[in-house]
């Protein structure tokens, strides 16, 4: 614009009058006028889009109150669009052949309604030429026979949408049409309104009424601005057809069937609606930030620090104890202090009386305050989330996720995987975009080999959204799937495709039923508040489930059975009204690296033959247990992080036989790892677990048992023993390892420390219990307790530092072998009446207490054990009774006699010894495992043995 002209509020006024061919001549003026038209985004160009007959509002019917980005970009989109089908007269005409014999290019106008030109849609196509415009004045045209199309030509309604009807059957044969602005019923003798095997068709701002379209390949079709009410559309072998922004229905059917493979003939129209369909905005994600959880606790650098603990005798200091953490003098004796140390060990100073009376009786109240120090460190395998979730959770606190437990966004996943990518960049078949699908049956439903792509639709109060069946293909991106009566979508018979980004909510049975061999990717989906599962896998189906939210639904997040064999990764599976994930009736599955959270049930449940491979997930704050394994239930569970549940880390049934290892389980409410007797009922069990509903949609469950694949998976190894290995125990509410069971198992390995209760607990074992090889300490009670009745074999444990009894048995066949039992505030081992006990080849010392309690009449062959001297005042064994079932053969009682003397644990050196004891798959995964170093044990004596000077006392 000229300086001193008019005001620009002026021009765009005047310039708001201009139709569009003057709008268009204006933009070329110059770069001024240009952007002088650009600015009348919101006034003019909105008044043209709007003002359209051929066209609605741009995001009609999903949001229609939402304004576009720009108005005129969606009227030049749709203006293209409505132009696709005369492409074809610009092939014809720059073509040699038809230059010779050209006919004029002026399109004629037939008008067709009472007192027009024509009375009958019939009589004027029989009078149109190549391209002609065909008008039907308001008016309903009922048409008694079949209506062929032989030329291309163009058929419009005048007035609005409604005003005319056409009650007839068209079966195109020309290469295209086009129909806009009508009414279409069926004709009175066939139900079929429209159809056509190799054209292509155009329909814009069209209802159909109680009918069908039907549309064989190669031809094509485009669809838009169009209401479907009780209409089928049927696509069969197109190589590609185009749904955008309709409406469907009340279907008593399917709303759109896509049959068969796309075919490789192709059409004219092919290439012009690819180009078009490349040239308009795609739905695809930006990056965005959706996370719906943000976790942050106080993170640590190591699972353990080496443990020191120092006791001082009143007037000396040994030379080698730290000075910063010596008593002073009349300090008392009962407090409890802990502060790091120099160098960097964790320092503790425990005091003389033992929690719950343990300490034995005759202690004299002015005895000398006796202190040590005890040095060794304990160690687990390091948590797989890099330690951060090594504190107790703190109320109100969030917890910082490690980068890989944290959800991505589509954008990125699809950027990670190109195989995703060039699936959702493509497109084949049909195309089904920012349609609505409502109030009717089912939506889109593709078998055969079809091919489909939806994107941004609704679908919602239908019996189904998507069914996908027969090797057929379909990709859903950004859909809003909700409130169907049955499943959301459904795959079977080896269905397949990417289903990303969707919103699948309150729908009646699951979000997405995979059966039958089908194999989907579901990516960054959110599926949530379903009134069954969000995610179901039965009947031999695969599928990768990567990166979803699944949340608030009142079954099972994932339920996986009837050997469903998925991969589950990088899920977040939260608030359920049961289990996050549940394998059951012989279910499979790879589960790793999912966040399982605040579910109601157990964060992973698998029963009843459900054999997963449970790895890396953090599974935690559930208002039940973390895992549990129920009847029957097997599978892998390693390297999982199992922390802050208000039930049990771990839940068996003693008639499961599951793989436990390499987890790190803390902080939970109960047992750390609970194992319980089927016999007791499941109404007793902590947590009060039940089954889980049998789930078979169409009663074939009988047809998939039939159809089992080889189990040929090297991850499941044949496990004929519960297994419960190398594993991190600590800082659970009861204790480290609750048994109660009726069959064998296995505890090899682990790293129990600082439970509530105590290390292990053994209260019924008829079947023999093996726990060797563990590192057991600092529990608040005693390290392991057998009940009567129990069969045990303690073998290769170092038992460090409880603050009860090291070992206390009633057990009627217990056997304690080449066991390190150091420094624990009760008795080493205490043996209570009517126990059976075998006691062999042990190293035993007790700080506060005897090495060796026998309690009334137990029964018991202490032999070849090495036992310390441990207070003054006590003695190494005690016997309350004269008991002759008591043999003590070839015992070592070491006892202080000279300030020179020194004790070392050596040959073999301090247990656990773990070294010949990683065998198979699992040790490749362990990483770290348990550790338990004492090197040395020194005694020092400053005159004399009943001296009432220091007695300094180290294990090293």
């Amino acid at each position: 614009m000229e300086a001193g002209g008019l005001p620009l509020e002026l021009w765009r006024m005047i310039l708001a009058y201009l139709h569009l061919p003057d709008l268009g001549r204006c933009s070329l003026v110059c770069r001024a006028w240009y952007d002088l038209i650009l600015s009348l985004d919101s006034t003019r160009w909105r008044q043209l889009c709007l003002g359209c007959t051929e066209c609605r509002h741009p995001n009609w019917p999903n949001q229609p109150d939402v304004e576009p980005e720009s108005w005129r970009e969606a009227f030049k989109q749709h203006y293209l669009a409505s132009k696709t089908w005369t492409k074809n007269a610009l092939d014809l005409e720059s073509s040699v052949c038809f230059s010779l014999f050209r006919r004029r290019r002026e399109r004629r106008t037939l008008s067709v309604g009472p007192g027009h030109e024509f009375d009958s849609l019939g009589s004027a196509l029989a009078m149109a030429s190549l391209y002609d415009r065909i008008v039907l004045f308001p008016g309903v045209y009922e048409e008694q026979g079949e209506i062929i199309l032989k030329v291309p030509v163009e058929i419009v309604g005048r007035g609005k949408l409604g005003e005319v009807a056409l009650l007839a059957s068209i079966d195109q044969h020309c290469s295209t049409t086009r129909l806009c602005n009508l009414v279409f019923m069926p004709a009175w003798f066939s139900p079929f309104m429209f159809k056509t095997t190799s054209g292509h068709v155009q329909f814009d701002n069209c209802n159909f009424e109680n009918g069908h379209i039907q549309v064989h390949g190669p031809g094509t079709c485009q669809v838009k601005f169009c209401t479907f009410k009780n209409t089928h559309v049927f696509l069969h072998n197109v190589p590609l057809c185009v749904l955008e922004n309709c409406e469907f229905v009340g279907s008593e059917n399917n709303s759109v069937t896509v049959e068969g493979h796309p075919s490789a003939d192709k059409n004219w129209a092919y290439k012009y609606l690819l180009g078009l369909i490349k040239s308009s905005p795609s739905v695809l994600p930006t990056e965005n930030s959706d996370s719906l959880m943000s976790l942050d606790l106080e993170s640590r650098d190591q699972a353990w620090s080496p443990r020191t603990c120092d006791i001082v005798i009143e007037g000396s200091q040994s030379p080698t104890s730290p000075a910063s953490t010596s008593p002073k003098p009349g300090s008392k004796a009962g407090s409890l202090e802990a502060e790091v140390g120099s160098d960097g060990e964790r320092v503790a100073q425990t005091p003389d009386s033992s929690d719950g009376g343990l300490s034995p009786s005759g202690e004299d109240e002015d005895e000398d305050q006796l202190t040590y120090r005890l040095s060794y460190q304990v160690q687990g395998p390091r948590p797989v989330l890099g330690g951060s979730f090594l504190g107790p959770p703190l109320p109100g606190a969030s917890i910082q996720l490690p980068s890989c437990l944290v959800l991505n966004s589509l954008q990125q996943e699809l950027q990670k995987d190109k195989e995703a990518m060039a699936l959702a960049s493509s497109v084949q078949g049909c195309l089904i975009r920012k349609c609505l699908f409502r109030d009717g049956k089912g939506g889109v439903f593709v078998c055969s080999y079809g091919r489909a792509k939806m994107e941004g639709n609704i679908f919602r109060n239908l019996t189904y959204a998507v069914r996908c069946i027969h090797n057929s293909k379909i990709v859903m991106l950004r859909n809003d799937i909700h409130r169907c009566r049955a499943s959301g979508i459904f795959l079977r018979l080896e269905g397949g495709g990417l289903i990303a980004g969707n919103n699948i909510y309150h729908n009646a049975e699951a979000g997405v039923d995979i059966r039958k061999k089908s194999n989907p990717l579901i990516l960054c989906n959110q599926i949530h508040h379903g009134l069954r599962s969000g995610i179901v896998v039965l009947g031999n189906g695969k599928g990768v489930i990567r990166n979803n939210q699944i949340f608030s639904n009142k079954e099972a997040g994932i339920y996986i059975l009837y050997h469903g064999n998925p991969v589950v990764s990088g899920n977040h599976i939260f608030k359920g009204r049961a289990a996050g994930i549940a394998v059951n009736e012989n279910g499979k599955g790879l589960i790793t690296e999912n966040v399982i959270r605040e579910n109601q049930w157990g964060g992973v449940d698998i029963r009843r033959g459900g054999v997963p491979v449970l790895r890396s997930n953090l599974i935690c704050f559930g208002y039940s247990d973390g895992v549990v394994v129920g009847d029957e239930g097997k599978g892998l569970i390693e390297g999982n992080t199992i922390y802050a549940n208000k039930g049990c880390g771990v839940w068996m049934m003693s008639s499961s036989l599951p793989h436990v290892t390499s987890n790190h389980v803390s902080y939970n409410g109960l047992y750390g790892v609970a194992v319980f007797s089927q016999k007791e009922g499941s109404g007793e069990f902590p947590g009060g677990h039940g089954a889980q509903e049998n789930f078979s949609e169409d009663g074939d469950a009988i047809l998939w048992e039939t159809e089992l694949e080889k189990d040929d998976d090297p991850l499941r190894r044949p496990v004929t023993i519960a297994l419960v290995e190398s594993n991190s125990i600590n800082h659970n509410g009861a204790s480290g390892l609750y048994v109660q069971s009726s069959e064998a198992l296995h505890v090899l390995t682990n790293v129990i420390h600082a439970n509530g209760d105590r290390g292990i607990t053994v209260a019924q074992s008829s079947q023999l219990t093996r726990v060797a090889n563990n590192s057991i300490s600092c529990n608040r009670q005693s390290g392991v307790k057998v009940e009567a009745q129990c069969k045990v074999e303690l073998r290769g444990n170092g038992i460090y530092d409880n603050r009860g009894h090291g070992i206390i048995t009633k057990g009627d066949s217990t056997v304690v072998i080449e066991n390190d039992i150091i420094g624990n505030r009760g008795s080493g081992l205490q043996l209570l009446p009517r126990s059976d006990t075998k006691v062999i080849k042990n190293r035993i010392h007790s700080f506060r207490a005897y090495g060796i309690a026998v309690r009334g009449r137990a029964k018991a062959l202490v032999q070849e054990n090495i036992i310390f001297q441990g207070k003054a005042s006590k003695t190494i064994f005690q016997q309350i009774s004269n008991n002759r079932e008591c043999i003590m053969q070839n015992n070592k009682f070491l006892v202080f006699k000279k300030k020179s003397d020194t004790w070392r644990l050596v040959n073999p050196p301090a247990r656990p010894h773990l070294e010949s004891s990683l065998r198979g798959p699992s040790a490749a995964h362990s990483g770290q495992k348990v550790t338990a170093m004492a090197t040395r044990i020194t005694a020092r004596v400053e005159g004399g043995y009943h001296s009432n000077r220091s007695v300094f006392c180290t294990i090293l």
